[in-house]
């Protein structure tokens, strides 16, 4: 009784067959890897925002520009520590800075107005950073190409220290 028995014709006397199960899964494999994309990546070195930041700075004089940029779908509007800048670049007022043109951002414009900023202000002039925020409705290209015309024109550097922050 405690012999093994034989095993009856036809049986393949209790050995797994996993050869089939190898052929799927290496047909699964190729199929996997290639139907991978190939992904470039790119990085912009930024600045987070830091935690407590954005605290009332009401009556405190700054000499400071403290270029502060919101970019929207009707254009860019840029803040310094002395108020916002009327469309143009020409003086203090309210309005987007530098609107769409023929329905695209213009981003010369955005390097010119910054330049000019820049150049209105000596203290400014040595100035590197700048906040930039965005609407939730606008683009990441949108936002990658305002920072590229923040960080320099053809005059050299401008602000290509960026730091984000958060539309509240």
């Amino acid at each position: 009784m405690a012999a093994p028995k034989e095993p009856e014709h036809g049986d393949e006397a209790g050995e797994l067959n996993i050869v089939p199960y190898l052929d799927i899964v290496m047909n699964i494999i190729v199929f996997v890897v290639s139907s991978l994309a190939v992904v470039f990546v790119s990085t912009i070195d930024t600045t987070p925002p830091s935690i407590g930041g954005g605290g009332s700075t009401r009556g405190i004089k700054s000499e400071a520009l403290n270029l502060t940029v919101l970019v929207t779908s009707e254009g860019v509007s840029l803040k310094t520590s002395s108020g916002n800048i009327a469309t143009g670049c020409n003086s203090l007022g309210s309005g987007i800075t530098v609107p769409k043109a023929s329905g695209r951002h213009d981003y010369p414009e955005l390097a010119r107005c910054a330049r000019e900023l820049k150049k209105k202000n000596e203290r400014a002039a040595t100035e590197t950073q700048v906040t930039i925020t965005a609407n939730p409705d606008v683009d990441y290209q949108t936002v990658v190409e305002s920072i590229d015309a923040l960080r320099q024109d053809s005059e050299g550097p401008l602000f290509p220290d960026v730091a984000f922050g958060v539309a509240r």
